[in-house]
């Protein structure tokens, strides 16, 4: 899959999956926005890519002013805009009765008004043939107790990808998720010091293993593809099996 002359912005692009998604497309041949809040998390990645075709925003772009400064960023620089990748995303542990307002509130604004605030503010510029590709989770399906303001965001992900993709279709512009399990980034790295923990996540995996970050980039850089083109409105599950076993509910 090559993306030369190609324009990508990520989301949440400082590390983990974000991170692996911007140096796929870079190494295939696109040039990318890096966005996130941390500077010099983007700045440490952006450094490995060349520097004609890697450029950093950072700021939040769960509001509208955000995202629209992270889409004319992307303008200015290079013209156009052919993928956007909406991975900007936090977890809150909680239930019914822990969750706080705040917690709620910052779930959903980080997980879902980031992906519809890049949206709106994307699709001006997006000509026929391009793609939206947004992060959403299995937790969209189903979770365990404690993950209820994350389940219900990634739900949510999960649906507005479908509606995006109905809205947008007319203009030959096509919008679908991916939804991952668990995979190797900063986030999980508490699993490579827990053996007890890793072992009863990874037994619910049909594949036997944690995905690396790398292969959800993969996926990801797939649905962006022309190889791709035509699949839309589709939540794709990059879970090694996970979805097709009994294990999902009590996944997390």
């Amino acid at each position: 899959m090559r993306f030369d002359g190609k324009v990508v912005v990520v989301t949440g692009a400082g590390t983990g999956i974000g991170e692996a998604t911007a140096r796929y497309f870079v190494s295939a041949g696109a040039s990318v926005v890096l966005n996130g809040r941390d500077r010099e998390k983007l700045e440490k990645s952006a450094s490995r890519y060349p520097a004609d075709r890697a450029l950093i925003h950072p700021g939040d772009v769960s509001e509208r002013a955000g995202a629209a400064a992270l889409v004319a960023k992307a303008i200015e620089r290079f013209s156009r805009l052919d993928v956007l990748v909406n991975n900007a995303s936090t977890i809150a542990l909680g239930t019914l009765d822990t969750h706080s307002d705040s917690d709620w509130r910052q779930t959903f604004e980080t997980n879902v008004d980031t992906v519809f605030h890049c949206c709106q503010a994307a699709s001006p510029h997006l000509q026929a043939g391009a793609a939206i590709v947004n992060i959403s989770s299995v937790s969209g399906i189903g979770g365990d107790i404690g993950w209820l303001a994350y389940n219900a965001a990634k739900a949510a992900v999960s649906n507005l990808t479908r509606a995006l993709a109905i809205e947008l279709g007319p203009q030959s512009i096509r919008v679908n998720a991916v939804m991952p399990s668990l995979a190797w980034t900063p986030r999980t790295a508490m699993l490579r010091d827990n053996a007890a923990m890793a072992e009863r996540q990874i037994a619910r995996i049909p594949l036997g293993r944690i995905a690396n970050a790398s292969e959800i980039a993969a996926a990801i850089a797939f649905l962006a593809s022309e190889e791709a083109s035509f699949i839309t409105g589709i939540n794709m599950p990059v879970d090694g099996g996970l979805t097709a076993s009994s294990g999902l509910a009590s996944f997390f």
